[in-house]
Parts: structure tokens; sequence; C-alpha cells
């Protein structure tokens, strides 16, 4: 990563309606009963093999869990501040939205979100909630300033009364 790239770490709102533990434990839940069928499978039926087809579905599952909320493949969501552009990553299988700063009409930092005005009229909008801890908030709110003065895009920051 070149230096003068800023890459500030994203944590998804906890807005599932079951906890990740609860994935884990239904997923596990899962593969339990399915190796118990497959173990104590009397072979009278022809169906069996779909005892194997939901073992390799829930082993999917709780991998897809996984990926979605530990961070086994590295940083998966991220705001990151380069010399050009603001780039947005949401997630792992989600794209990149790099925001060029000539394209940038004006910034609005707000106490939970940040506004991109773009130049074609389109507004795109970044929740700070993902941004987790009081120095790293600190640090991204001082890193928007700064991507602001050094390409003259008008900024408002409206800061919550203190």
């Amino acid at each position: 990563m070149p230096p003068k790239t800023t890459r500030i770490r994203l944590q998804p709102a906890n807005n599932s309606r079951l906890p990740f533990w609860g994935q884990i434990g239904f997923g596990l839940l899962w593969i339990a009963y399915t190796i118990a069928l497959i173990v104590t499978d009397s072979g009278l039926n022809d169906m069996h093999f779909l005892h194997y087809v939901f073992l390799v579905f829930s082993l999917v599952y709780v991998g897809y869990v996984l990926v979605h909320n530990a961070p086994i493949f590295g940083t998966q969501s991220y705001l990151e501040f380069t010399p050009a552009y603001i780039v947005h990553k949401a997630g792992l299988f989600r794209a990149k939205q790099a925001f060029p700063a000539e394209s940038i009409k004006s910034l609005d930092l707000a106490p939970q979100q940040l506004r991109l005005q773009l130049q074609d009229g389109g507004t795109h909008m970044l929740s700070l909630r993902e941004v987790r801890g009081v120095k790293r908030k600190r640090f991204m709110r001082d890193q928007v300033r700064n991507f602001a003065t050094q390409h003259n895009i008008p900024l408002r920051d409206v800061q919550p009364a203190a």
C-alpha cells in the first residue's frame, strides 16, 4: 500500500436478527444433526445422499457466517483515503466504490454520516456508525478534513454540541 494512503477499518453495523454466536450455533447444530443421521443411517431408503447434500450446505453456511463476521481474509470493510480518491469497500463480496476528488462537489460530515455530493448530481452516503472507537473516529474526521482542504472541496462539518 502506498505510504500516502490511509485505510480506516469499518465494522459492519450489528443489525442482523440473529447474533454471530447464534448463527454459528445453528450451523454447528445442523452439522451435528446431519453427521448423526449419516452415522445412524440403516440404509433402508435410497435418499441417504440428501444427508451429504445437507452436510455440504451446512458447512457452506458456517463458512459464509465466518467470512462475513471474522477477519479471516484480512480487512473486508474499509474507508480509504488516497491522494486522489476516497474508496469505500463494504464487505468481502461487494465491489469497491471509488470517488475521484474531481467528481466530488461537496462533503457533508455529520455525526453519524459522511455525505458525498457528486458533480453529476448524485449523492452517496457512508454510515459512520461502522467506525468504532473514539480515536478511529477522530482520525477519520481529520482525514476527511485534510482531503477536503487538499482538493478545495467545500466541507460542511456538523459537530454535536459538547
